[in-house]
């Protein structure tokens, strides 16, 4: 996943076999480290459980914080936050013209948000203990 440009690609067989364009938090530029900084976190990551019924269109976690997270957060006395996830759009949106204007901004908490169709795909494809980069 490449923060800059807005893009996570899913690759198989190591080429890539599908690229989606991504929203993220208000916040985009830079490493998560703080809990409410609205940053996505930047480095190696894993897909590590599912949320069927989320607030948003199904919803896959990332597994921030990892070990160098929690100890960074640690020595600048703040939480590191969690709940990091790739997620569809919000469950109460139901205009497709305001859909749109989500899809084209961030505003995620500091997640990777993309659309519904996207996300049903993603889900289908994507297995619990899959790894992710999410680069700046």
């Amino acid at each position: 996943m490449k923060k800059s440009e807005r893009t996570m690609e899913l690759h198989k067989d190591g080429a890539v076999y599908r690229t989606y364009r991504i929203s993220l938090g208000d916040q985009p530029r830079g490493h998560k480290f703080q809990e409410g900084d609205e940053r996505t976190p930047e480095g190696n990551y894993e897909l590590d459980w599912r949320n069927p019924n989320s607030s948003f269109y199904k919803s896959i976690h990332v597994s921030y914080p990892n070990d160098l997270d929690r100890t960074v957060a640690r020595s600048l006395g703040v939480s590191p936050g969690g709940m990091i996830m790739i997620h569809g759009l919000p469950n109460w949106l139901s205009s497709p013209r305001l859909a749109e204007e989500y899809r084209r901004s961030d505003w995620t908490d500091g997640c990777i948000a993309v659309g519904n169709e996207e996300m049903d795909e993603i889900w289908r494809l994507v297995r619990d203990g899959t790894p992710i980069t999410i680069l700046p």
